[in-house]
């Protein structure tokens, strides 16, 4: 087992990211950043889609997303460093495969934040049309990055009062649900499952394509991972958080969905990107879709300092390893500690939100995702057993072979059910990242300078 000082001090001419952070943080930080109320996201799309089948394509998503987490946790124990999947296979494979893994991981980290911008401007100009959509993006963009400038502890304090805040609505939803229900027809408990029967959302092609689109739900575990530099006792801490993180939002997932198909049965809505305020009204009338509306809105606001604190810190990451311009971003803040450029990149960046529509966001960001979770399957097989002759007994070959190898073909199979569209646009965006490669590495003839493990 590689044996590395990960304990880097932080000094006037070398500054470290700092560790402050320890496991109900941690957890907090993943349950914010998935939202435990992510499932109105996109619940309308993947109900259309699966034909009224949500609950159960998170099931198949939380399935195939707990055998990768747990790689992530096999990988993190052993290289507790900022940058996630990017970090994971440069230390495997190499730089060349690390930056193509790390470029992938992009794509899903800088459309997390765009996602929510959009989110947070369609609900609040729901609930107030006279404040253009574009206006509240703007404000909320503000908002983050000067969150995300100040400091990692200031984003991990505003995750723990807005979880707190959605998990409190989650209770009031979950009994307005079951009145709703024990005061109207009868219900089929298994119609979540069984789905409505139409004609193109019957069989398993439909409910694999849903659970595809749901692995942007899942990266609440990744993004924790990003934050190894500034956890106390990573090694310990971080693969407990990643699997608690994994599982217990999954499950809650899936129960919400449950839920919200027994009380409004249709599969079909007046605006699929809106559903939820359908359901909303069903269960509990106006003043609930208000009060929905709020813890929403609450929700994608911390999900966006979540992902633009991650997002930022894998661009340091790659920039302080040279696959980057490391003059502009691969320096932290002296005054507060953070990567104030990269943090300050993405927000230029996020500014495209108002020019792509949600269905297009959701599928790109699971494209990525799906890329980062093969990667790190992966790694740890190639880390752990091929590079490893003491992890070759019974107990490694299950823990090291078979594990990731069942989580990677399961992301493969998740792959095969993503549109053509967005796979695509998502091998554009890896053209592009090989192109770029070739010219940092002069033709592939050289590798750029290996990840910084300190």
């Amino acid at each position: 087992m590689p044996n590395h000082d990960y304990g880097r001090k932080a000094d006037a001419s070398n500054p470290a990211l700092r560790r402050v952070l320890g496991l109900p943080a941690l957890v907090f930080f993943g349950l914010v950043y998935m939202v435990p109320l992510t499932i109105f996201t996109t619940y309308g799309i993947v109900t259309q889609i699966t034909g009224g089948r949500a609950a159960a394509a998170y099931l198949v998503t939380l399935g195939a997303m707990s055998f990768t987490a747990a790689s992530y946790s096999f990988m993190v124990k052993r290289y507790p460093i900022a940058g996630s999947a990017y970090s994971y296979t440069n230390s495997a494979f190499g730089p060349n495969i690390g930056f193509l893994t790390g470029w992938s991981l992009l794509l899903d980290y800088l459309f997390i934040p765009m996602i929510n911008y959009l989110l947070i401007g369609i609900f609040v100009n729901l609930a107030f049309p006279q404040i253009p959509i574009w206006l509240i993006i703007v404000l909320a963009i503000g908002v983050v990055t000067v969150l995300n400038v100040v400091g990692i502890t200031t984003v991990a304090k505003a995750s723990n009062v807005i979880v707190a805040a959605q998990l409190a609505f989650i209770v009031l939803f979950v009994s307005m649900s079951y009145k709703t229900m024990a005061g109207g027809e009868p219900v089929n408990l298994l119609l979540p499952f069984l789905g409505d029967g139409g004609e193109h959302s019957a069989g398993i092609t439909p409910l694999m394509a849903g659970a595809a689109i749901l692995c942007l739900s899942f990266l609440g575990f990744d993004a924790v991972s990003t934050l190894a530099e500034e956890t106390r006792d990573p090694q310990r801490t971080l693969p407990r958080a990643i699997m608690l993180t994994t599982i217990g939002a999954g499950i809650l997932f899936a129960v919400l969905a449950y839920l919200s198909q027994l009380a409004h049965s249709e599969t079909t809505f007046d605006n699929v990107d809106t559903a939820a305020n359908e359901v909303m009204l069903k269960v509990g009338g106006q003043w609930f879709a208000n009060l929905f509306t709020a813890a929403f809105v609450a929700g994608s606001l911390g999900s966006a300092i979540a992902s633009q604190a991650a997002v930022s810190r894998i661009i340091y990451t790659m920039a302080r390893d040279n696959y980057l311009p490391r003059r502009w971003l691969g320096g932290l803040s002296p005054r507060f500690g953070t990567p104030v450029a990269a943090t300050l990149l993405v927000t230029s960046l996020s500014f495209l939100t108002l020019l792509i529509d949600l269905t297009t966001m959701a599928s790109l960001i699971s494209f990525g995702a799906l890329v980062a979770f093969s990667s790190v399957n992966l790694a740890v097989i190639r880390d752990f057993l091929i590079n490893d002759s003491s992890n070759r007994d019974l107990g490694g070959l299950v823990r090291y072979g078979i594990i990731p190898g069942v989580g990677l073909c399961l992301t493969m199979w998740l792959w095969t059910s993503l549109s053509g569209l967005t796979l695509s646009i998502g091998v554009t965006w890896f053209t592009i990242g090989v192109i770029y490669l070739a010219v940092l590495t002069s033709g592939f003839k050289s590798n750029v300078k290996a990840i910084s493990i300190h």
